[in-house]
């Protein structure tokens, strides 16, 4: 398939400059092209993988990328809609930089012949004087067009205003373009919609100073079948580091897509043939209950930012915390990660079970405790629980010294036992 026509159909294509010569471009390629990444976090969000998709599909259709990351642009920062960003030390972006380039490079192919490669915007941008800012790409920009851009002019509106550092922003940005095509003869940049103005700016530049024809094209905010934003979890962003936001729950903010939204981020966010994402529709309208596309998503999505083993943990995880598994295979990281949220109390080993269902909320007196245990309805690590004097034992408890234990199939509690 063209790969304009699947971008198109997974609705990654947002805006775009004169696609029947970009079409053409790719059609006769390979063609070189980028997406800029700035550190202003230590790691890169969900929200970024969408570029990065669209950064993929080219890929595997045979052009070349380049992955920038914005060491120079993230002691800068990009105007945001309120407020100037603080900025942040140079050890600290440099840091975060290094972090975003880390991330990128599993995220996208870096071998093979169109393998992609990572470079920085400050090893050219901090060889640039002042002057040289000034007169050599200054004279490019002019005023009122800067002024017009929308994050501009609606800054320029508010009561904070904008700084010459942010106003400036644009034209490092544009900078970047039209070194990347002198140096790698890069023809195509990519990026989110917020970013149009910006990138048309380098479009513009490398036209006024080369005198040749680029292209831009974006991808589009992913929102949800409300008009919402499709993002952030209970805790924040969704962030990719795992030392951020565990891989566990990680998994969890995909598997919980609403059904209205789930197809549209399966053609978003994973690498689903047509075929496949149909019949993924058909199980949600004939076995919505199932989940089949969610836990497709999340597979597919936790695997291509976490690694097959990570998945296959928290797969796991779920299975245990649903009681489907034994909780022994799994490593007390994971299982620390799957159980945070869940209602929590110390104890010892020796304590007796229907103390802890007490102790856990999970029954009001241990009387309601003994028949909860009569009836069949405890469970010790999705075990059911034999005796009303049954105690915990140093077999019950797993890895971080853990002992789960449940009223009924729904309600979980997690005995945190000194060791």
């Amino acid at each position: 398939m063209d790969v304009i026509d699947e971008l198109r159909w997974r609705g990654l294509i947002a805006q775009h400059t004169d696609m029947t010569a970009l079409r053409s471009a790719l059609e006769n390629g390979p063609v070189t092209f980028y997406c800029g990444f700035d550190p202003t976090a230590a790691s890169l969000h969900h929200g970024h993988l969408v570029a990065v998709k669209l950064m993929r599909h080219l890929q595997l259709a045979g052009h070349h990328p380049l992955v920038l990351v914005g060491g120079a642009t993230g002691l800068v920062g990009d105007p945001r809609a309120k407020g100037e960003r603080t900025l942040n030390e140079r050890d600290v972006v440099a840091g975060w930089a290094e972090s975003l380039r880390h991330q990128l490079e599993g995220l996208l192919d870096f071998e093979g012949d169109n393998a992609a490669r990572t470079v920085n915007n400050l090893d050219w941008t901090q060889q640039m004087s002042a002057v040289d800012f000034l007169r050599d790409l200054g004279k490019y920009f002019r005023v009122g067009t800067m002024l017009n851009k929308d994050i501009v002019a609606r800054r320029l509106a508010s009561d904070e205003g904008i700084s010459y550092t942010e106003f400036s922003y644009q034209i490092l940005q544009a900078n970047d373009y039209l070194e990347l095509y002198r140096r790698y003869g890069c023809t195509l940049e990519v990026g989110g919609n917020d970013q149009w103005g910006n990138m048309v700016g380098g479009m513009d530049l490398i036209r006024k100073v080369e005198d040749a024809q680029v292209h831009v094209l974006t991808n589009p905010l992913i929102t949800k079948s409300d008009g919402t934003k499709f993002g952030k979890t209970e805790g924040g962003a969704v962030w990719l580091n795992p030392e951020m936001l565990s891989p566990y729950k990680f998994y969890q903010f995909w598997l919980n897509t609403a059904d209205a939204d789930v197809i549209h981020m399966l053609k978003v966010f994973t690498f689903r043939t047509r075929e496949e994402i149909a019949e993924l529709e058909q199980a949600l309208q004939e076995r919505p209950g199932q989940r089949e596309a969610q836990r497709a998503l999340a597979t597919d999505v936790t695997t291509w930012v976490h690694g097959e083993d990570a998945t296959r943990r928290v797969e796991q995880a779920s299975a245990v915390l649903f009681g489907k598994e034994d909780p022994h295979v799994l490593d007390a990281q994971t299982l620390r990660d799957a159980v945070a949220e869940a209602p929590a109390a110390r104890s010892i080993v020796g304590e007796s079970i229907v103390d802890a269902l007490v102790n856990l909320g999970l029954e009001k007196g241990r009387s309601a405790a003994r028949r909860t245990i009569s009836s069949g309805g405890a469970y010790i690590n999705n075990v059911k629980v034999s005796s009303e004097d049954q105690l915990i034992e140093t077999a019950d408890v797993l890895a971080g010294g853990v002992v789960l234990v449940r009223k009924g199939r729904k309600n979980l509690g997690v005995l945190h036992v000194a060791q």
